[in-house]
């Protein structure tokens, strides 16, 4: 095995979403290495792997990130049919990995897992260096004293099998396993921003007032002194705006004795400040923390802030800046691609932020688990504020144990993604299928645990399953439920009547709807639907969906009681336990198909309600073979009125009504041509489809 050279790959560190270019002549301060390239791997459980003289010759050669279940998307099965579910490889495997190091005095060496699904054992040079449990997270531990000068050996074993100990225990989606994030070496001096805390960026900023002009900024600065002796230095904080200019500055000096760590807590006075004020105006600072000695930077790290408080009315409305803030938009998985799993590129995670940005959203809710950093970056960037929420999916244990878990994995959550102004709730669970002391003992450790890390945030959880007021369902700031009226019980139009009924019974406790959707194939075409599909059927038509999304919107739309409306779901992802709709392992509710070529008519429904670009589309365009002469055309569109012509006739305008515009029409024999156009500030938008009706086979 060739062994990587740290020095070769060596860059700055990117801490709190931010990078920053340091100038000629500034003091390094952390440095990572990416360990990417030269991993050994093994899907299978070896005694002694993590022996540094272990022979791994016959193991592949992988790059890392990585998962060991790439090809087990396509594997599933339904219950409900008497099928098993799907059945992938979930149980250990081993990494190993030698690398170059050539230690320096007064520095501090960390590993650092962007996650390992779901259980990780760490081994450097044969020492056992740590042991995590829960797969969504980043974790580091400071290896200094186990790294040596010359070759080193890192092992890892990771296992995605179910374990009592920790979350998730079940859940409608794929479990990855695999180093999948980014694996790296980081070098830091020995006084420095703490790396330990919880693998988050050390510095922790937050809008602690906002009022008159002005807001106070709180800085929150985690130091360690890992020398021999007591260390005198002083904390800068500036705050920098998009120009450059730093417009706060504040200057603390300290003396921290040897083997401590230490919180500097910094207040920045910003006048008249820009807001992060959501999709309107996402407006970004930059927040720059150093470590000076004698005057000379030695450390640093950086964040993102964006000027906004959140909040809950009395009316039980989500606020943003004082103000009431609807947040409506679409529930996302982590991101995947077919044959990849999650092994997704920073451009693959951008392409889906913009395919939501430009439907309109103004909120998602990250299901079910702590999602890529990059996300929460785009979120930032394009003002869609988030719920983002631990892996309590549907089971527990009452085992103290997976409570302590679940606790870290909430600390863990909090100090990563914190300082993302993109944040707005933390999610404390979804779908506990079970009452009793032990699920709400573990509810009421997450959500005080949550308040003691953020008291400035609200809380949620997501209900379904047991009563509307179950005792689980009261523990946090606000509760949404995961509703399916018109997919797996009673009809469409009842969420309306059951949201009013539940506000009416609970007119103080905010509430939302967390999850609502219904299967679409785009192989599956019927216009118009003559009966409801089956659930779990194999007949998914999209034309059903559609209905089904105009339906929910006009009902939830109304309500402005309801702090949240989150489609189930913005992309068709993975799961080994569906057997349904076009093909097995797929949940099919998604707006756009898995591989993001195609947006289901329901996607341009919300894009016409929810978006300010114009737009026009025509719906049903791949129900080419029509089986009757009179049909409806239908086009979804946030402009007044659009004219449309059949077969190259004379234009008809037709009004649009509520984002809707429905034209009755009688085929041509053969290959018919739907044209649509409307005009915007003197330029045209157009669209058309071809459909084909034949009165013989």
């Amino acid at each position: 095995m060739k062994p990587i050279s740290p020095r070769a790959l060596r860059h700055r560190l990117i801490i709190g979403g931010a990078v920053w270019a340091l100038a000629a002549g500034t003091a390094l301060s952390a440095e990572e290495t990416a360990l990417v390239e030269g991993w050994r791997f093994v899907r299978e459980d070896v005694q002694g792997a993590q022996a540094p003289r272990f022979d791994d010759a016959a193991w592949s050669s992988v790059v890392v990130p990585h998962t060991y279940n790439a090809a087990d998307s396509g594997i599933g099965g339904a219950k409900a049919r008497g099928e098993p579910e799907g059945v992938y490889y979930r149980g250990p495997a081993w990494y190993r990995l030698s690398l170059d190091h050539a230690p320096e005095p007064g520095k501090r060496y960390y590993l650092h897992f962007g996650g390992a699904t779901l259980k990780a054992d760490i081994f450097l040079n044969g020492r056992a260096i740590g042991t995590h449990e829960g797969g969504y997270a980043a974790f580091r531990y400071d290896v200094t004293d186990a790294l040596r000068a010359g070759r080193n050996l890192l092992a890892v074993r990771v296992d995605n099998a179910r374990n009592t100990r920790y979350a998730p225990l079940n859940g409608d989606f794929n479990i990855f396993g695999g180093l999948y994030r980014e694996v790296k070496l980081i070098e830091a001096p020995d006084l420095h921003i703490d790396l330990l805390d919880h693998a988050g960026p050390g510095l922790h900023v937050r809008t602690a007032s906002l009022a008159d002009g002005q807001a106070d900024i709180a800085a929150r600065v985690l130091v360690k002194n890992d020398r021999r002796s007591s260390a005198q230095f002083e904390v800068v904080t500036r705050i920098i705006d998009a120009d450059g200019a730093t417009v706060a500055e504040s200057r603390t000096p300290t003396t921290l004795e040897a083997g401590r760590g230490q919180a500097v807590e910094q207040t920045l006075r910003l006048a008249e400040p820009k807001l992060w004020e959501g999709r309107r105006s996402p407006y970004l600072y930059q927040v720059k923390t150093e470590i000076l000695v004698d005057g000379q930077p030695i450390d640093s790290a950086q964040a993102l802030l964006g000027v906004r408080t959140v909040g809950l009315n009395a009316q039980g409305q989500f606020t943003l800046n004082g103000q009431p803030y609807a947040l409506y938009g679409a529930n996302i998985q982590m991101p995947t691609r077919f044959g990849k799993g999650p092994i997704v590129t920073d451009a693959e995670i951008d392409e889906d932020m913009k395919i939501m940005a430009d439907m309109g959203v103004t909120a998602l809710r990250l299901a079910h688990m702590q999602h890529p950093p990059r996300v929460y970056e785009e979120a930032d960037r394009l003002g869609i504020l988030l719920t983002t929420e631990v892996p309590l999916i549907d089971d527990m244990d009452p085992s103290d144990d997976f409570r302590e878990n679940l606790v870290q994995q909430m600390r863990e959550l909090i100090a990563q993604t914190d300082n993302h102004p993109s944040v707005g709730l933390w999610g404390i669970g979804n779908e506990l299928r079970t009452s009793g002391d032990a699920a709400n003992r573990l509810l009421a450790a997450l959500q005080s645990t949550a308040k003691e890390l953020d008291p400035g945030r609200p809380t949620t959880y997501a209900h379904c399953c047991l009563d509307d007021d179950d005792s689980i369902a009261q523990h946090s700031d606000t509760v949404s439920y995961n509703r399916y009226f018109g997919w797996y019980w009673t009809e469409a139009k009842d969420i309306g009547p059951w949201a009013d009924e539940l506000h009416a019974r609970m007119p103080n406790r905010p509430i939302g709807v967390s999850e609502y959707g219904a299967g679409a194939s785009i192989l599956h075409q019927e216009d118009p639907v003559m009966r409801r599909p089956v659930a779990d059927g194999y007949w998914h038509p999209e034309q059903w969906q559609t209905s089904f999304h105009e339906v929910h919107w006009r009902e939830l739309g109304a309500r402005q009681y309801l702090w949240s409306n989150f489609i189930w779901l913005g992309f068709d992802f993975p799961s080994f336990k569906r057997n349904e709709g076009d093909r097995p392992a797929i949940n099919d509710k998604g707006l756009v198909t898995e591989d993001r070529r195609t947006f289901k008519d329901a996607y341009y429904w919300y894009q016409a309600n929810w978006s300010d670009v114009p737009m026009l589309h025509i719906t049903s365009r791949r129900d080419v073979n029509k089986r009757i002469a009179r049909v409806k055309v239908k086009v979804f569109s946030n402009q007044p009125q659009v004219r449309l012509r059949l077969n190259g006739g004379d234009w008809a305008t037709v009004p649009v009504v509520d984002h809707a515009a429905v034209w009755d029409i009688d085929l041509a024999s053969g290959v018919n041509v739907v044209d649509a156009v409307t005009e915007v500030d003197g330029r045209e938008l157009t669209d058309s489809v071809r459909w084909t009706y034949r009165t013989n086979p």
